[in-house]
């Protein structure tokens, strides 16, 4: 076998240079490695309901969905997305020409990024961002511009509870004439943030006024908590025409291996989203397609408890931290708790977290790996909830063990 030549040139493309192997392969080593528990991924520990499994089963075994599905996604699927938004937000979606099924959301992100930018544009995200939009927005030669969520220092919603706070002002000033579109995430990950309804109003009005496109990742739109509202900021005006929408099966349904995602928008740019996809998966998840479908016509009970159940794991996981001498942002969204360190005389996320298997059994995020700001995510540590709770009572009980 031939030896792998030498070249002075790096193999992995300078675009790409800066994203070596995620955070979370790491941390999911470590947790195999000593046997902790695992709270970094997000990904639940027990499977969705019961009768949306067997419809998959009954998908494969009916021969639907086992050949290449048509590249949009299957009518059925199609037509439930359309159905799925009309029924909570009144948005209404040609499900032939206005709504595009992607291998996740993943997928769906880096297709948006890719069909709608320019080598050099810019695009706004909020920072901490999910780690893929990095990425994405280098793959298509633009320039990520992060506007930083920051902790306020006191809660000051009348519940005593800190929170990280978006700074539309600094949104304002971030937009240049080489923006070319704004990434926004509501709900929040990893900060647990969603976004009020004046919040996104003033970003609509930015978008319109500027004549910025918008890519907005809602995949947790059916996890928020207390008073909060999930509001699709396609839903406000002006924004239907230049709003790309991204949702996803596997946090809602809790089936995060089957990577059913999807994307609504206005024929040309779902013909735009859909021109970059179709060479990436180009198709993906047959049989899963068919049963997501029957997964969105659930009946409103459905989300009311997978809402309700997620809830209770947050507050048990919220109070387990506090008690265990951690600094708690009690999230409104998704199923993540960003918390601080410093309370515990620790400032380094990454130290402490990889150090925390060996001192606790329990592994997490640092979210500095989600800033660009490096500095500004150092003592911040996220855990995820989305667990059975005799795994998070467990996960409490070795925490407390940090306890000052």
């Amino acid at each position: 076998m031939a030896a792998m030549t030498s070249s002075a040139r790096p193999f992995l493309n300078r675009r790409l240079a800066e994203f070596g192997t995620t955070i979370f392969a790491e941390m999911s080593a470590l947790a195999m490695s000593t046997g902790s528990i695992n709270l970094g991924q997000g990904f639940p520990d027990t499977d969705g309901p019961e009768e949306i499994r067997e419809a998959a089963v009954r998908a494969l075994r009916d021969g639907r969905g086992n050949q290449y599905p048509p590249g949009p996604g299957v009518p059925e699927l199609r037509t439930a997305i359309a159905s799925h938004q009309k029924r909570q937000y009144g948005l209404s979606y040609d499900p032939d020409t206005e709504v595009l099924v992607t291998a996740g959301a993943t997928e769906a992100i880096a297709a948006a990024l890719l069909a709608l930018l320019e080598p050099g544009d810019e695009a706004i995200a909020l920072e901490p961002y999910y780690d893929s939009y990095a990425a994405s927005i280098a793959m298509a030669g633009g320039t990520r511009v992060p506007v930083t969520l920051r902790p306020d220092e006191t809660g000051d919603d009348g519940d005593g509870h800190r929170r990280f706070r978006l700074d539309l002002d600094e949104l304002r000033d971030a937009v240049t004439e080489r923006t070319r579109l704004l990434l926004i995430n509501t709900p929040h990950n990893p900060t647990g943030t969603v976004l009020t309804r004046a919040e996104l109003t003033e970003i609509a009005r930015i978008a319109v006024e500027r004549d910025l496109l918008v890519v907005t990742d809602e995949v947790y739109e059916h996890l928020v908590f207390d008073d909060a509202e999930h509001v699709p900021l396609a839903t406000l005006p002006g924004m239907r025409e230049r709003t790309v929408t991204i949702g996803s099966a596997g946090k809602t349904f809790s089936f995060t291996g089957w990577k059913v995602g999807w994307v609504t928008a206005p024929p040309a740019l779902v013909s735009a989203v859909r021109s970059a996809k179709q060479f990436l998966t180009y198709v993906a998840s047959g049989p899963f397609q068919y049963a997501v479908a029957e997964a969105l016509a659930l009946p409103d009970a459905y989300f009311e408890d997978f809402r309700a159940d997620m809830l209770r794991k947050r507050d048990v996981l919220a109070a387990g931290l506090t008690e265990a001498g951690f600094a708690v942002f009690r999230p409104r969204g998704t199923y993540f708790i960003t918390t601080d360190i410093r309370p515990l005389g620790e400032t380094d996320g990454f130290a402490f977290c990889r150090a925390l298997p060996e001192r606790a059994g329990v592994v997490a995020i640092p979210n500095a790996v989600f800033y660009d700001h490096r500095e500004a995510g150092a003592p911040f540590v996220r855990f995820a909830f989305c667990k059975r709770k005799g795994v998070l009572d467990e996960a409490v009980t070795r925490l407390k063990r940090l306890a000052p």
